[in-house]
C-alpha cells in the first residue's frame, strides 16, 4: 500500500480566473446574449485574442453548430441575423437620441438680484450628473447640487449667475456635446415656496 502513490487533494477549493467584457459585463461567452454583440465581439478581439478565436472564428461556430440538426441550423442563423439587426437599430436610436438632445441652461431669479442657473439635459450624453455637479462647483466657486424636476428627469443648480461661463466650460470639458445642442433660457421667476 506504501507503494502506491495518491495525487495530492488540495484541502482548500481553487479560485478561477473569469474574463468579464468589457462593454457587456458579462462573460464573454454570454455576450451574445446582451443587446451589444459586435461591440463585445470588437473588445474581445482588442483585449482577449486568445478567447476572441476559441468563442467567435468560424472554425469554433462551425463545431458549435455542427451538433445541430439542419432545421436548428436554420433557426440559429436566422436569430443571429435577427439580434445583429436589433443591435444596429438600438445603436442607431442612441445615436439620433444623442444627436437630438438638448442640454438646457436655464437663468432663474430667485429674489431682486439673486440668481441661480439649472442645468438639465446632461443625462443624455452620458455624463454622470453628481459629477459634473461637483465640477461646477469647483469651478466657480459655489454651491451646486443634483435636483429632481416635476418633470421626473435631474437637473444640476448652481448658485449665481453663471450661465455663460457654463456653455463654455461645458464645450471645453465635454467635447462630445455639441454647440448647436446648448440653448441658453432666461427665466424670470422661480416659485416661492410658502
Amino acid at each position: 500500500m506504501a507503494d502506491t502513490e495518491q495525487p495530492e487533494v488540495p484541502s482548500e477549493p481553487q479560485s478561477r480566473h473569469v474574463t468579464y467584457c468589457g462593454v457587456c459585463t458579462l462573460p464573454p461567452e454570454f455576450c451574445e446574449y446582451g443587446g451589444t454583440v459586435k461591440k463585445c465581439q470588437d473588445w474581445l478581439q482588442k483585449k482577449e485574442p486568445s478567447m476572441y478565436e476559441q468563442i467567435w472564428s468560424p472554425e469554433a461556430l462551425a463545431a458549435a453548430t455542427a451538433s445541430l440538426s439542419v432545421e436548428a441550423q436554420k433557426r440559429a442563423t436566422k436569430d443571429a441575423q435577427k439580434k445583429a439587426a436589433q443591435a444596429e437599430k438600438a445603436e442607431q436610436k442612441q445615436a439620433d437620441k444623442k444627436a437630438n438632445s438638448i442640454v438646457t441652461i436655464k437663468r432663474v431669479e430667485r429674489n431682486k438680484r439673486k440668481y441661480v442657473t439649472a442645468v438639465s439635459g446632461l443625462e443624455a450624453f452620458g455624463l454622470e450628473l453628481k459629477k459634473v455637479a461637483k465640477e461646477f462647483g469647483k469651478k466657480f466657486a459655489t454651491g451646486s447640487s443634483v435636483t429632481k424636476v416635476p418633470s421626473g428627469g435631474e437637473e444640476i443648480v448652481v448658485q449665481g449667475d453663471v450661465s455663460d461661463e457654463i456653455e463654455e466650460f461645458l464645450l471645453e470639458k465635454y467635447k462630445d456635446i455639441p454647440e448647436d445642442n446648448i440653448e441658453l433660457v432666461d427665466d424670470k421667476k422661480k416659485k416661492s415656496s410658502s
